[in-house]
């Protein structure tokens, strides 16, 4: 039988109960309200070891993975979900002496365009764990093996005019006292000289246009003044090689760009023409507006490019036919700065070669956009100055240019 003192209790100790949860449900619901939203800091963690450009692999004491990320495939550390044996075997030795260790973990065989080099460090992490982070240096290398073929390039192309005009001028005290061969010796001495200061000038030009100097400011140029100086500069080597150079018809295009690099580069690209083609045979010049760009294409029926080699033409002092290119004075470094150049106009230059028939090398340039009539009166109240309007000797009458009205490459093989 229920007394009424039971009664009491039961029903204090059910009103307890109440507040008891309430309180509860009370304060979790504060700690879930009081969190920050976004991830957790093991989230971000998480995050930072997938996105970095480093391969990241974490080893527990028996060399088995816990975490890696993606760019530890790329780099080869791992390899059919195990790390690579050489990274195990190095992470042993950190737990061991609980020092950091920097291993070799470039690919043992190269296959396709995988990283060439790549190193690794080995850190402890405590409680038999490491972390294997892994770096791509293979750039690194390339470029300073690219330096070293440079410096080692500039050095023999260097030496070879400099010991030959030692060696003509001591000729020349020997036969001091014979007119004739005072002048034979006297006229190689020239080419000589003149081949070594068209190297150290070319050098200059292409370590500037590398370098960090700003281009001079930007004017409107006239592609049809470019093209005139340019060939005026070729005439006399195309007539010596009994070349001749052919033009489209004038094309009104303009371009913004420096006009002494724009002439410069494509004079080389004719001086390269006129080396490598044979007595009679023809060089065509053709320009072009096409998808805003302005190219000027340089045919050729030269003695071509073998594909293997079309990349590397542009590269310093790389010559596609050696013997050749020395028999004509080259330097080398022609089509290198046509590269730099083109790329500093934020342009490019493209090739087009089959051995035995010949080359198309294209220059492309952005176009000049002229500005709209109805627009003239807001684009004078802006700050910044429009680009300037070179003077030219020679004015040619302006035509409005358009994707339809710009003539075709007369000069494509």
């Amino acid at each position: 039988m229920t007394t009424p003192v039971s009664l009491a209790l039961a029903i204090g100790a059910l009103v307890a109960g109440a507040v008891v949860g309430y309180f509860l449900a009370r304060a979790r619901t504060r700690r879930e309200t009081a969190r920050p939203p976004g991830p957790t800091v093991a989230e971000l963690l998480e995050r930072l070891v997938r996105s970095s450009n480093n391969g990241v692999v974490v080893l527990n004491r028996f060399g088995d993975m816990v975490l890696h990320n993606p760019r530890a495939y790329e780099l080869g550390l791992v390899k059919v979900n195990r790390a690579d044996p050489r990274a195990r075997k190095a992470a042993e030795q950190v737990v061991e002496t609980d020092e950091p260790l920097e291993i070799d973990l470039s690919p043992l065989e190269a296959r396709g365009r995988q990283p060439e080099a790549v190193l690794g460090q080995v850190r402890p992490l405590g409680d038999g764990f490491t972390v294997v982070e892994a770096v791509d240096h293979s750039e690194a290398i390339r470029l300073e093996a690219v330096r070293r073929d440079f410096v080692a390039n500039v050095s023999h192309e260097l030496k070879t005019p400099v010991g030959a005009i030692a060696l003509l001028t001591e000729a020349v005290l020997d036969a001091a006292e014979d007119v004739e061969e005072v002048r034979r010796f006297g006229g190689k001495i020239l080419r000589e000289s003149t081949r070594l200061g068209q190297l150290v000038t070319e050098l200059i030009a292409l370590s500037r246009l590398q370098g960090a100097e700003r281009l001079p400011d930007l004017n409107v140029v006239e592609v049809d003044a470019v093209v005139r100086e340019a060939l005026g500069r070729t005439t006399l080597s195309a007539e010596s090689a009994d070349i001749s150079i052919t033009t489209d018809a004038a094309s009104g295009l303009l371009i913004e760009g420096d006009r002494t690099l724009l002439v410069t580069a494509l004079s080389n690209l004719l001086e390269n023409a006129v080396a490598y083609s044979p007595a009679g045979s023809p060089v065509s010049i053709s320009r072009r507006l096409a998808d805003g760009m302005v190219e000027i294409a340089v045919t050729d029926r030269g003695i071509g490019i073998a594909e293997e080699e079309q990349q590397r033409v542009f590269e310093r002092f790389y010559r596609a036919d050696k013997a050749r290119s020395r028999a004509t004075g080259g330097t080398g470094l022609g089509l290198a700065i046509v590269k730099h150049v083109a790329a500093n106009h934020g342009g490019s230059v493209g090739l087009w070669s089959r051995p035995g028939t010949g080359s198309t090398f294209t220059l492309r340039i952005p176009a000049h956009v002229r500005p709209d009539p109805a627009l003239e009166p807001a684009r004078a109240a802006k700050t910044s100055p429009a680009p300037r309007q070179e003077k030219t000797p020679e004015r040619t009458q302006r035509l409005v240019v358009t994707g339809q009205d710009s003539p075709d490459h007369g000069g494509n093989l």
